[in-house]
């Protein structure tokens, strides 16, 4: 049984559409006026795109990010020659760290790909989140957790389903390791009438976000409709509940410690000083410094928008 206290609700928005990569359709939940950051988290994307719409060939340096896929498929492709194709359930988790995971291939100390959903008639809908690194880990190997749908622990339990991404709940772990800090990242299907229970650590930035149905959040039961992002207070409760009246809901959980440095920002690069960050733009400028050959690299599938290789690119992928 969870015992302790209750989280409480610190805000409820609604986060709005707008425009990135090319042309593509994504509600910005984390990285938006109501919610510039919420540490270790940088950005949090719900995506609706489909082809022409994408995110063609661009860098990343000193973070991890995280795709999610609720449905469709999404393609990818890095100038290291990693390739590889997500559908609905799977994820793809990049770290600019290294370690021995499982699933992980080695990249270098930045990357440049390409991600393009898989059609012109299909939304390819899904959650995109970046996760802050520590400063000793910015600037240390990359690579990639990749997991199809069956090889994520589902919890059944009458009237609710878990699929367990990262941390644990109900005595079951997910499969993704976190490098930067400590994190958990749940998809939870609630029937009518019913409730969910996590601990949480109190000094934890918390955030669920309702991307179907309605739910009631703490004992308070305040209200989340669909596309609602709820932020809890940091506090000493540790116990997140989550329920159900009369429609059901489904929402994602994500819950992460604090890493509490310094963040240097411009787009797709992520230090702790301006000065590392102006390194980082030099390094991808210049290709050096694991930026080797970004300039000269084209992705195949940022030709996905031409419908006449469209086909051949599918078939050859």
């Amino acid at each position: 049984m969870i015992t302790g206290s209750f989280k409480k609700v610190e805000k409820v928005f609604k986060p709005r559409f707008q425009k990135e990569g090319v042309g593509a359709d994504v509600m910005r939940i984390i990285g938006v006026r109501e919610l510039p950051r919420l540490d270790p988290f940088l950005m949090l994307d719900f995506f609706h795109v489909k082809l022409p719409a994408g995110f063609p060939d661009h860098p990343h340096r000193g973070f991890e990010t995280v795709t999610y896929m609720l449905k469709g498929k999404f393609f990818h492709e890095d100038f290291k020659g990693h390739k590889g194709v997500i559908g609905p359930g799977d994820i793809q988790w990049m770290t600019a760290g290294k370690g021995s995971f499982t699933n992980l291939l080695f990249i270098e100390k930045g990357i440049v790909h390409s991600e393009m959903p898989g059609s012109f008639e299909e939304l390819s809908i899904g959650f995109q989140l970046w996760i802050n690194l520590q400063k000793k880990d910015k600037l240390i190997p990359a690579g990639y957790q990749e997991y199809t749908s069956d090889k994520i622990p589902v919890v059944e339990l009458p009237g609710k389903k878990i699929k367990v991404i990262a941390g644990e709940t109900n005595n079951m772990k997910g499969p993704i390791v976190c490098r930067g800090t400590p994190a958990n990242f749940f998809d939870v299907h609630l029937e009518k009438n019913q409730s969910f229970e996590q601990i949480i650590p109190g000094s934890w930035k918390t955030l669920v976000f309702i991307y179907e149905g309605e739910a009631y959040i703490g004992e308070e039961k305040t209200k989340a409709d669909e596309n609602s992002a709820v932020i809890l207070k940091i506090d000493e409760n540790d116990r997140l509940l989550v329920s159900t009246l009369d429609k059901p809901a489904k929402f994602i959980v994500l819950g992460g410690q604090a890493l509490n440095e310094p963040i240097a920002q411009q787009g797709p690069f992520v230090m702790n000083t301006q000065d590392e960050l102006y390194k980082a733009i030099v390094d991808y400028s210049n290709g050096e410094n694991g930026f080797e050959g970004a300039h000269e690299w084209e992705s195949k599938i940022r030709n996905m928008t031409q419908r006449t290789q469209y086909e051949k690119i599918i078939k050859n992928f």
